[in-house]
């Protein structure tokens, strides 16, 4: 899967990505961040190296809150759709559901329960 790539978006379409290659550390989170971020009892989420995802919208890169000592959440400025997280370290996580194909590929790893 290192050459594979897959592209999705917030609600609206402004904020766009592609992903390359395989991520990492898929997992679903019930934590209150995840909650509020989200409006869902439980997220699941998949991580990749910051040089694998490239924005494509008309919009750039999302909007970002600083939710953390370590962590922006990253959402529409637009529309206001949820697409993940991007940290200090070179780590994008994004919602699975922000996939064009979440329920194949990568995202069909994710444990939910």
């Amino acid at each position: 899967m290192e050459n594979v790539v897959q592209a999705g978006g917030c609600l609206c379409g402004a904020v766009r990505f592609e992903v390359t290659g395989e991520g990492s550390n898929p997992h679903s989170c019930s934590c209150r961040n995840c909650q509020q971020h989200t409006g869902a009892p439980t997220v699941a989420w998949v991580e990749f190296a910051r040089d694998r995802v490239r924005w494509t919208g008309t919009a750039g890169a999302p909007a970002t809150y600083r939710s953390s000592g370590y962590s922006s959440r990253a959402f529409c400025a637009a529309c206001g759709s949820s697409i993940g997280a991007i940290d200090d370290a070179p780590t994008v996580a994004l919602l699975a559901g922000s996939f064009d194909h979440p329920a194949g590929g990568l995202c069909a790893r994710i444990p939910l329960f």
